[in-house]
């Protein structure tokens, strides 16, 4: 539960002490090690000069600007660090604008952010709650890596949820991607078979449901390996077949999903989960 990072959150002349905590991991996933497949010992990386093939020792590592190819201007962290900014330790609210106009492209990552001390609680309450009665999201300015970053705060459960946004020149141009497609003239039977599909698969968004396939089969996998037993290898799945005709496929699939299920089927899922 350590923050990732501490400072103010400030609103005119309301600020409160505050603590950023990264609300996503991928701690909790597999992770592999480089091993020497001989001894089995684990690996460990050492820096190498280009040029010269000789490794290079910790304090003599630095960081340069590509000036040219292969010519570099060194800069000292120093110098990082005497490059100032006002939001260093504070983030200060510029602006509120309407959730909806954020275009999704521009949302980074995602951080809990909740009061630092028992004094600031109220202060946060009093910002967290003005902002739930509206449909709006703070924009406001913070430090992370001795970056700049904007971050769109919002009330989220009893704390705030602060996302980083993306500067302008770090989102593709979606004309460069999709400029290049033909607007087509769709029939509109088809359009409506298709929109059946689409509402004979409407749910609710649960993401309990979600399952990660490839780490459950990566578990299983290590499992039975550590047990000694020999699993072979399944066959690589085939490219889905070419449809010929648009119309009839649409309407096979309908068909499909009005199958009744079978005997058992839904027992099955449980019975894998006990397993």
């Amino acid at each position: 539960m350590r923050p990732y990072w501490k400072g103010y959150l400030k609103l005119a002349l309301v600020s409160c002490p505050i603590a950023l905590h990264a609300a996503c991991s991928t701690a909790e996933r597999v992770a592999f090690r480089q091993i020497n497949k001989t001894t089995g010992n684990r690996l460990r990386q050492q820096l190498i000069d280009e040029e010269t093939r000789a490794p290079v020792a910790p304090e003599d590592k630095g960081r340069g600007y590509e000036l040219a190819k292969g010519q570099y201007l060194l800069v000292e962290d120093e110098e990082l660090d005497a490059i100032e900014i006002a939001s260093t330790r504070i983030i200060e609210i510029d602006s509120f604008v309407p959730r909806s106009q954020i275009d999704q492209r521009f949302f980074d990552t995602p951080y809990y952010v909740t009061p630092n001390e028992p004094v600031a609680q109220e202060a946060f309450a009093v910002i967290r709650d003005a902002m739930r009665g509206k449909a709006m999201v703070a924009l406001g300015r913070l430090v992370l890596s001795k970056r700049e970053r904007v971050i769109a705060l919002e009330a989220y459960d009893k704390g705030l949820l602060g996302t980083t946004l993306r500067y302008p020149y770090e989102v593709r141009n979606a004309k460069d991607y999709f400029g290049d497609l033909p607007d087509l003239t769709l029939a509109s039977d088809m359009l409506t078979l298709a929109a059946h599909i689409l509402d004979g698969k409407a749910a609710d968004f649960d993401p309990a449901r979600f399952r990660d396939r490839y780490e459950e089969a990566l578990l299983a996998h290590l499992k039975s390996k550590q047990a000694g037993a020999v699993r072979e290898p399944k066959a690589t799945l085939a490219a889905p077949g070419r449809v010929i005709n648009l119309m009839e496929a649409l309407r096979r699939s309908i068909a499909q999903d009005k199958k009744p299920a079978r005997k058992g089927a839904s027992a099955a899922p449980a019975a894998r989960k006990r397993a």
